[in-house]
């Protein structure tokens, strides 16, 4: 691909482009732009026309970058910041762009969404994005722009910076601590069957094989609001099970593993004054309340 954009590339096709790379498919670009998928297909079309080069290509879950796609969007991101600055008469206060930050849905709903979006309130020209998925999604095709992840990662060009041990305990609603201090058996809240294989789900089958599991769901919060519900007793990392005055720790002579979380970025992209911003940030909360989160 040349390194520069041809003089007979429309503006409006980069636009489109962006959008499409930020949110993986004709719908979602559709919907944020408020044109039809139809439109969103046809521009991406043109765009590689012009550039002579593939962009973008279909996958059973979404739209991913190419290589060339990848260093197209690179260009596009610095005009789009350009034509941001431009249209505020070149003035800025602080870093501008759009930042997007991928997590499990327990720390994107318990922990970062009222945080991140007091960062926005100090820049005012900062866009934050915030979104969960299930499935591990990729910074190299630029999926997200930081990540967080139990675990230590196995990707690419990718930095890594551990953040935190993020331990686990088992609560209940007080009448259940009651029950348990007399003696009754326990039974537990849990994950659903299309994710038992997830490390929390695996560790309480491992430990108590023949209990019985009254309530399941597929996320923390969930299963957090069921236990206070006096369902049962539910397996929480300590930030959601300390942050819930209705939850109470319950010690059955097993202690669950802490895990490792993870903040990732991509290296070549690391430096850039919106990410480092967002990313000195979720340092720092991190560490100011790391109490919530070890044990």
């Amino acid at each position: 691909m040349a390194d520069h954009f041809r003089t007979d590339v429309d503006w409006e096709d980069i636009r489109i482009f962006i959008a499409l790379a930020r949110h993986g498919s004709l719908s979602a670009a559709a919907r944020a732009l408020s044109v039809n998928h139809a439109t969103v297909a046809r521009r991406i079309s043109s765009l590689e026309r012009a550039l002579g080069d593939k962009l973008v290509e279909r996958r059973p879950d979404g739209f991913v970058l190419t290589a060339s796609g990848a260093r197209a969007l690179a260009l596009a991101n610095d005009m789009d910041t350009a034509a941001a600055s431009l249209s505020r008469g070149g003035e800025s206060d602080g870093p501008s762009g759009l930042v997007r930050i991928n997590a499990t849905p327990s720390l994107m709903q318990g922990f970062l969404v009222t945080r991140m979006a007091m960062l926005v309130g100090r820049y005012q020209a900062l866009d934050i994005e915030l979104a969960t998925n299930m499935r591990t999604i990729s910074l190299e095709r630029r999926e997200a722009d930081i990540a967080l992840r139990l675990g230590r990662p196995d990707d690419g060009d990718i930095l890594a910076k551990r953040l935190l041990s993020l331990g686990y305990g088992l609560y209940a609603s007080a009448g259940w601590s009651r029950r348990i201090n007399a003696g009754k058996i326990p039974v537990f809240v849990g994950f659903d069957e299309a994710n038992a294989h997830l490390p929390e789900a695996v560790w309480l089958d491992r430990h108590f094989p023949r209990a019985h599991m009254t309530f399941r769901t597929n996320t923390q919060f969930a299963q957090a609001a069921a236990a206070r519900a006096d369902a049962g007793i539910a397996l929480l990392p300590h930030f959601i099970g300390r942050a819930d005055d209705a939850l109470v720790p319950c010690h059955l002579g097993q202690e669950p593993p802490s895990r490792d979380l993870w903040m990732l970025t991509r290296r070549q992209e690391s430096r850039g004054a919106p990410i480092q911003i967002v990313k000195g940030y979720i340092e720092d909360i991190f560490l100011a309340e790391r109490s919530l989160f070890e044990e």
